[in-house]
């Protein structure tokens, strides 16, 4: 064990622990603070931290996190809201994500002429989903609408989990396993697999271990310390036995969240605090070695195209599907950008990135170098942005579908 990098972390953890509420309320927070930290305390900074961050502990560190959060965020959902606009996430999901993958894939066949198109594809994937982690500062401020906050979330919740699939399918194009004729019949399996299986355990599991702690609970046998703990195994368990029976844990851990925030509506408040500081916590251990470990090491790759592929993933990409499918929801121009603006990308682009670079693709390095700058500019424009983005869209004038979610709230 090196334990110089274990006190710094340690010390880091309790330093941030005491000023967060401070810094929650400026722009520079969070994600942006963990990889600054990291790229100065790293090999490429101080020489401070001496991380060395394999591909199997930063997929794991980055997977546990995002099982967590995405449980968590979740558990705190509104259903009444999210049942009364389900039409937002489910077009943001089922229009404006494929819209997104093409469109990136467009640009990226555009600026990228030694990638195939596959290549592309496998790159228009790994940064279409968004980041529930990054976007937590915007879904849990009550500034906000409520549809936009319950929306972004169940959008970051489940396009993961989607993604990974048709990730899988180009993957396999890419690399020669399998041919376009044959793509087909293996996405529909995967797609089938994933989702179902992530579905099943999600559900089934939480049910049953919500049960077993209320009946638990009931006969007083749960202590004050055992307490916190229950949620905690809950997510990572759900997320865990969906993975390992080949479904999608990120499914299982934003489906299992939902039902157990219902389940446990009364008294879940408690229940999810401990999950959520071990998610942050987790987080920011994932954010310090992404910019200790991983940042560094691919800055000097840096390109042009790079760079403008990133803005472009993060800015048009994201946000034309997004103006599109939301068009004829009621929501406002201002409202529609920034829902549209509001995708950052983080945790489940470095999970993909890392799946990629096991695969050994002829571009691996083009794409995980894009990867890597994209990450790193939404940490950077979505850190800076967030706080003062929630002010400007709350002193607009709300829309008609806000509007009608105050109106209902009231009565």
């Amino acid at each position: 064990m090196n334990y110089q990098n274990l006190a710094i972390l340690s010390l880091f953890v309790f330093a941030y622990s005491l000023i967060a509420g401070r810094a929650d309320r400026t722009p520079i927070n969070g994600a942006l603070v963990y990889t600054l930290c990291g790229l100065l305390l790293g090999a490429h900074g101080l020489g401070l931290l001496e991380l060395s961050v394999d591909s199997a502990g930063m997929r794991a560190l980055a997977e546990l996190t995002l099982a967590l959060v995405l449980f968590t965020d979740a558990a705190h959902a509104d259903l009444g809201v999210l049942r009364q606009t389900i039409r937002v996430p489910r077009r943001l999901l089922l229009v404006g994500l494929p819209l997104t993958i093409v469109l990136g894939v467009v640009v990226g066949a555009f600026l990228f002429d030694g990638l195939s198109l596959f290549e592309v594809a496998v790159l228009a994937t790994m940064l279409a989903p968004t980041d529930a982690a990054l976007g937590k500062a915007v879904v849990t401020n009550t500034a906000v609408p409520p549809y936009i906050r319950q929306g972004l979330s169940a959008e970051s919740g489940l396009n993961d989990g989607i993604c990974v699939p048709i990730l899988f399918v180009f993957l396999a194009l890419a690399s020669g396993a399998v041919t376009p004729e044959a793509s087909k019949g293996l996405a529909l399996m995967l797609v089938l697999k994933e989702l179902g299986l992530g579905l099943l355990v999600g559900l089934g599991l939480t049910l049953l271990m919500a049960y077993l702690l209320r009946a638990a609970s009931g006969c007083g046998w749960v202590t004050e310390t055992w307490g916190q703990v229950p949620v905690l195994a809950m997510a990572l368990g759900c997320f865990s036995a969906a993975q390992w029976l080949g479904g999608s844990g990120f499914i299982a851990a934003f489906s299992g969240g939902l039902l157990f925030g219902w389940l446990a509506r009364a008294e879940k408040e408690p229940l999810l605090t401990a999950a959520e500081g071990t998610g942050d916590t987790l987080a920011l251990l994932t954010w310090v070695a992404f910019g200790a470990g991983v940042v560094g090491n691919y800055l000097h790759l840096l390109s042009w195209q790079v760079f403008w592929y990133a803005v472009l993933s993060l800015t048009v990409v994201r946000m034309l599907p997004v103006f599109l499918c939301l068009a004829g929801v009621g929501s406002s121009t201002s409202e529609k950008l920034f829902i549209g603006w509001f995708g950052p990308r983080g945790l489940a682009s470095i999970v993909f990135g890392v799946i990629v670079l096991n695969e050994g693709l002829p571009g691996g390095g083009t794409i995980a170098v894009t990867v890597v700058c994209t990450i790193l500019l939404s940490v950077i424009a979505h850190g800076l942005t967030a706080n003062s983005f929630v002010r400007r869209l709350a002193a607009g004038e709300p829309s008609r579908l806000a509007r009608s979610e105050t109106d209902r709230h009231d009565r």
